[in-house]
């Protein structure tokens, strides 16, 4: 029996997601293929062994449980171990390493980073692929060489917003219009994001993405139906179904993905061809980036132009057992636990490559 790490937590404004994730995971995986085991981060960066219930991690009282032993994951190739720093030390070793963390500090490529000089097989991209799908200003330049059709953007630093605000405001209003989109450059979720519609909001909006990150990306706003799309694999790749967003907000902000009651078209209510243009293109987008186990790819669909728009793409996307991710390839003929299965083959298959 194989033994897989789930790691849950993190220092990111997505440490809740993640949570919520992790639960649906644990809960999820087949008990009789797969021994767990848990490691917690909390929101201030502290590892823990955790031995306790799924319960208290949706509660988020996990981390007060008795169970809980500092750890760390040994960096030594040789050893490929976690070390539970109890008393006596201890030592863990699994098979495979779930980071099922959402954003900073755990979508990056830092962790990534740490399980490759560690030589613990990891499900997801590599480390290289995790950095730049995670940086918006990154993914957009790759998008761009590539020729894959997006939205216009602008890239801007903190501190060159701090020395001449009237110029970028210009540049910005100039070249994409009103109305337009700021975002952190490294935020997930749309933590920190804002639609703009004069020079007010816009000086708000860049104050609220520069709180989480020292680089903002500034995009024109796109009109089109907000549609997704899941790939799987690592030597093969699967495109799922391709899923339609209808937000309950002004746009798919964090409230209407976590708290509102966005509605969801699973399929989307889009022509065969459509649907299989934009499943291309996710395959296409999660190649170029070098992305492998697991990503979701959005896009924008303009049905007046017949345009498909280049949005994001999430490396780590929520893995509730009502997330988009999970739901479209529910909706392919795959279910949660043969996902997850499929998951671990892909960071087995990486591993040896």
């Amino acid at each position: 029996m194989k033994t897989v790490l789930i790691v849950f937590g993190g220092r990111s404004s997505e440490y809740e997601v993640s949570l919520r994730s992790a639960c649906a995971v644990i809960d999820n995986i087949d008990k009789s293929k797969y021994s767990v085991e848990l490691l917690g981060i909390t929101k201030e960066g502290k590892w823990l062994y955790y031995q306790g219930s799924t319960e208290e991690i949706f509660n988020n009282t996990w981390y007060k449980n008795e169970s809980c032993v500092p750890a760390i994951v040994s960096p030594d190739y040789s050893d490929k171990a976690v070390i539970l720093l109890g008393n006596p030390i201890k030592k863990i070793y699994p098979d495979l390493v779930f980071p099922v963390l959402h954003g900073k500090n755990g979508e990056d490529g830092t962790i990534q980073g740490l399980f490759e000089l560690a030589g613990i097989p990891y499900v997801g991209c590599d480390m290289l692929s995790s950095a730049m799908c995670m940086d918006k200003a990154v993914t957009n330049m790759t998008a761009d060489y590539y020729s894959i059709k997006q939205a216009k953007w602008l890239e801007c630093l903190k501190s060159e917003y701090a020395k001449d605000k009237d110029t970028i405001r210009s540049r910005a209003k100039q070249y994409l219009s009103y109305p337009l989109f700021v975002k952190p450059a490294n935020a997930g979720s749309s933590v920190g994001v804002s639609k703009v519609s004069d020079d007010e909001s816009f000086d708000i909006a860049m104050q609220k993405a520069f709180q989480e990150d020292y680089k903002v990306v500034i995009e024109e706003a796109i009109v089109g139906i907000e549609v997704e799309c899941a790939v799987l694999g690592h030597n093969e790749h699967t495109a799922s179904v391709v899923g339609e967003i209808v937000p309950c907000a002004e746009f798919y902000d964090y409230d209407a993905k976590y708290v509102n009651d966005s509605e969801l078209y699973i399929p989307a209510r889009l022509s065969n061809e459509v649907s299989e243009k934009i499943r291309a293109q996710a395959l296409r987008v999660f190649k170029v980036l070098g992305c492998s186990g697991l990503s979701r790819v959005d896009f924008f669909y303009n049905k007046d132009s017949d345009e498909l728009f280049f949005n994001e793409i999430n490396t780590i996307p929520g893995f509730t057992s009502i997330s988009m991710y999970s739901k479209l390839f529910g909706e392919y003929g795959i279910s949660y636990s043969e996902l997850l299965d499929r998951l671990f083959i892909a960071a087995e298959e990486k591993a040896s490559r």
